[in-house]
């Protein structure tokens, strides 16, 4: 399908903001002259992996140019968007811009099988592959728009396409909505930056965010909402085994960032808090994907993967608990490279346990620093990179597409984040009258005094929120189990619940009291949600408890959003808050 529009370069908006201080160089790119052989076996060749590890290309021109997103779908099949019109359109060109589909057919590693899904685009920045429907299609950012995409036909050509949502900002080419992912619970989080001003319509509203953030939509009701706020240019989100939202920013030196919702950071527009990342003083980063699988060495499984871009390297970085957040290390690289037009930009675990890199290819990464149309600019080249351990066999791809409902309820205890993470969508297109019955006899095999199975309770109530299916009694199952992971983040499920379910506020008042203070930021955020000064007399509970950074902050934000309620009750009554001193102080200094 070809999209083009016949757009000019008035129908992007670019502005370009340079800062220099007086006699110092903008740019120390502008003098490049060592412009490498685009040949990937030279390329190849100057890329080393870490120990243990070993590097093939997957995919390269004219298969695709100029890769920015990938993702997988159920079927293993690769997903890309690139744009060779990128950083802007000339006046005398159309909206060319791809998305391509790519397939290892054999298994050896390589891809054999490469089509243009649509063309005509005009800078694609994000691509999601949706498989709760049976024909291929998927979400695409398409500058101002969220596209979506399909083949009607099953010719492997997108013949149908449909804007979802517009009027996304596109004042800056790489400040454009990004990074799409698959929440646990079925939202698509996307990402902009911070240049960026979007004004966009739904049926609920209008919603708007000014500057960098996190979006959260909702497929079913077409609901968008902000998740968080801030980030100079975030180019990386994903989430843990446990529902757990982090990002990277590709301007913001801070390495990790642990996000939950209504979090602020670095210039977030109007914010009068803000919180930090877990490592500052890290280089600019893109992409992120967490390890996981029986492919990858075990010292390796649980790190996170993300690119500086910059630095020709993919780094990882190894998380642990630390109150109701994380502290972050970084370990050692997974691939460093001399080649300077290496440009790691996204990073995804594929079917067969394998890591798999996009690569930009580019001796000029810097934006508005150098001229758009520099002609040192690559405009026509790009790579898949595969990186798989040495000498260990890679997954078997599961069958997800043809497998009944109870083999893909047990595809959700699988190793594989991979096989987790395309299961939910498909038991989505099940539907709920088939799949609800078998859920609930599936949970009532899980021991909920087994740590392995505990993970696996998050799992169900995750596919019953792909399935816009409350379940009171697993949730109240999950909210009980002694891993204070899953209670964590069974509160998030319940607070997307809230609506549905019978007296949430005591549920919530059980988890602001909870022992681990991760549990308790999950109820402090979720009563936000309530909108009601009950509500707010409830998060105060936390101050009875021990705080730290991220409670505080969730607390300060939500007595201070909730104020307009509970102020007048304190008036009335100024033991409003039980009485309590510490309490009333906290929300006064909220407000």
């Amino acid at each position: 399908m070809n999209l083009a529009r016949g757009y000019t370069p008035l129908a992007v908006t670019l502005c370009l903001f340079v800062l220099a201080e007086p006699g110092r160089p903008v740019s120390a790119q502008r003098g490049l002259t060592n412009i490498p052989d685009p040949d990937p076996a030279t390329q190849r060749a100057a890329l080393k992996p870490a120990e243990g590890f070993e590097i093939n290309l997957f995919a390269s021109e004219p298969q695709i140019s100029k890769p920015i997103h990938m993702n997988f779908d159920a079927a293993g099949r690769l997903w890309v968007v690139g744009s060779p019109l990128y950083p802007q359109i000339r006046p005398e060109q159309r909206a060319g811009d791809k998305v391509y589909i790519l397939k290892d057919t054999d298994g050896d590693g390589t891809a054999d099988s490469a089509t243009v899904f649509a063309e005509g685009l005009l800078i694609p920045t994000g691509i999601l592959p949706d498989d709760t429907v049976p024909h291929l299609a998927a979400y695409v950012a398409n500058s101002t728009e969220l596209l979506y995409l399909e083949d009607t036909t099953g010719d492997g050509v997108a013949d149908r396409s449909t804007v979802v949502l517009a009027g996304f900002g596109t004042e800056d080419t790489h400040h454009l909505i990004h990074t799409f992912r698959w929440g646990p619970g079925g939202h698509v989080y996307f990402t902009q930056s911070i240049y960026i001003h979007s004004h966009v319509e739904t049926p609920w509203g209008v919603e708007r965010l000014l500057g960098g953030g996190v979006w959260k939509f909702h497929p079913d009701t077409v609901r968008l909402e902000v998740f968080t706020r801030g980030g100079v240019n975030m180019w990386g989100h994903h989430f843990d085994r446990y529902g757990q939202s982090f990002m990277t920013d590709g301007a913001f030196g801070e390495g990790i960032t642990y996000a939950f919702p209504g979090a602020a950071y670095e210039a977030a527009v109007g914010a009068e808090r803000l919180l930090k990342g877990l490592n500052p003083g890290q280089p600019k980063q893109s992409g992120l994907e967490v390890i996981s699988g029986r492919h990858l060495p075990e010292r390796w499984r649980d790190r996170f993967l993300t690119n500086d871009f910059r630095g020709n390297r993919v780094n990882s970085f190894s998380l642990e608990d630390s109150g109701s957040g994380y502290l972050s290390r970084q370990t050692e690289d997974l691939v460093t490279s001399t080649h300077v037009a290496f440009r790691p930009v996204d990073v995804k675990m594929g079917p067969d346990g394998a890591i798999y890199i996009a690569d930009w290819y580019n001796p000029i990464i810097q934006h508005g620093e150098v001229d758009f149309r520099d002609t040192r600019r690559d405009a026509s080249h790009g790579r898949i990179w595969r990186i798989s351990a040495t000498g260990r066999p890679p997954v078997a791809m599961p069958d997800l597409e043809r497998a009944s409902v109870p083999e893909l309820l047990e595809a959700l205890a699988s190793p594989e984040g991979f096989t987790r993470e395309r299961a939910r969508p498909l038991l989505k297109r099940h539907g709920a009258e088939a799949v609800l019955p078998a859920l609930r006899g599936w949970v009532k095999n899980l021991d909920p005094k087994d740590p392995a199975h505990a993970p696996l309770f998050l799992e169900a109530l995750w596919v019953a929120q792909w399935l816009n299916a409350p379940q009171p009694d697993l949730l109240d199952i999950a909210l009980g189990l002694e891993d204070f992971r899953v209670r964590a983040g069974a509160v998030r499920v319940a607070s997307d619940w809230a609506a549905r379910l019978d007296n949430p506020s005591e549920r919530f008042r059980r988890a602001v009291n909870d022992p681990h203070p991760r549990v308790r930021l999950e109820a402090v955020n979720a009563l936000r949600l309530l909108g009601t000064a009950e509500a707010a007399r409830t998060a105060a509970l936390a101050t009875d408890h021990p705080t730290d950074t991220n409670v505080d902050y969730a607390l300060w934000l939500t007595l201070r959003e909730l104020a307009d309620e509970w102020l007048p009750r304190v008036a009335e009554d100024p033991d409003y808050f039980g009485g309590d001193p510490g309490r009333l102080i906290v929300a006064l200094r909220s407000a």
